[in-house]
């Protein structure tokens, strides 16, 4: 069984557990702290709300029946269609766009590999 980890992330009085590859959790983590510091620049309307990563563990034990863990390809794939809904086309959000499609490139390929 392949080892995962989790990444936390926090908006508002919400948290979000991501379920990500262990060598993948960190990039969630930096492209996430990234997004949050770049989204300020764009001038587009409707640009997304975006939680902030908190924490990253390797186990991860819910003790609240109304919580429930995202899976690391879900997540992005919801960020990918936000920030592709965007309709500006200069910098930063050609480059965020960019960065987010090569981390859901990578974990499409290591989920086609692990045949999950």
């Amino acid at each position: 069984m392949p080892k995962m980890r989790y990444v936390i992330l926090q908006q508002r009085d919400k948290l979000t557990f991501v379920e990500m590859p262990s060598d993948y959790a960190y990039q969630l983590s930096a492209l996430n702290l990234r997004l949050n510091k770049e989204i300020d620049k764009l001038t587009a309307p409707g640009k997304p709300e975006l939680p902030i990563a908190v924490a990253e563990c390797d186990q991860l034990d819910l003790l609240q029946e109304s919580l429930s863990i995202q899976g690391g390809l879900e997540y992005i794939n919801e960020l990918e269609q936000a920030f592709a809904a965007i309709k500006e086309e200069h910098y930063p959000l050609i480059s965020l766009l960019t960065e987010i499609r090569a981390l859901q490139a990578q974990l499409e390929q290591w989920y086609e590999e692990e045949g999950q």
